[in-house]
């Protein structure tokens, strides 16, 4: 089974800024998302994360080695990276939505993120089948691995919504990739 953790909530996430490659780390709620979201899911044989230190830190609540893959990265948002969300021009959201090979300055295309997303996936998909490995990573290539599972296109990318700390569950049977939940939240204490 692999088990795709988004990491838990950071300043910027509580701030409404978009974050893509700004590093910031978890906040209190976020470690207490990490903690929660970890004990849903329980023992994996195999942690892989982010190079970010938000899903470092959130990676680390699953215990052992923490494998770091590239591939998992957020999207870069070039020059709109920690900008608050409602203040990115309505033009660039609509490029962003319906024009895959789309970039801004110093930013990456979804078509970019789909393309090392679904070859990481690809990677996986033998391994998952015997082993239960947790992937933590980020919104934009979490939706992009569910697009891989469902065997659709990052069309849905737009169309669906993601918590911080949140858990989608995707197996691989006789005829491929199977999304099993998508958004699962565990309980955060006050």
């Amino acid at each position: 089974m692999l088990y795709l953790v988004r990491h838990g909530r950071t300043s910027a996430n509580r701030e409404g800024l978009l974050q893509g490659r700004l590093d910031p780390g978890l906040d209190e709620v976020g470690h207490r998302q990490a903690a929660a979201i970890a004990a849903v899911v329980g023992s994996v044989d195999t942690v892989i994360a982010s190079p970010l230190q938000r899903a470092q830190e959130t990676a680390s609540y699953f215990g052992g080695a923490i494998e770091t893959d590239d591939r998992w990265i957020e999207i870069a948002y070039g020059e709109y990276e920690g900008v608050p969300v409602g203040e990115v021009p309505p033009e660039i959201w609509q490029e962003w939505r319906t024009n895959t090979e789309f970039r801004t300055r110093g930013g990456e295309s979804f078509g970019d993120l789909d393309e090392r997303v679904r070859a990481a996936c690809a990677e996986l998909s033998e391994r998952i089948a015997r082993e239960d490995v947790v992937v933590v990573s980020h919104v934009s290539p979490i939706k992009a691995a569910v697009a891989w599972s469902l065997g659709v296109t990052m069309d849905i990318m737009f169309h669906c919504h993601l918590s911080q700390a949140s858990l989608c569950r995707i197996d691989v049977g006789r005829f491929g990739p199977v999304l099993h939940s998508f958004n699962e939240q565990a309980s955060v204490g006050a």
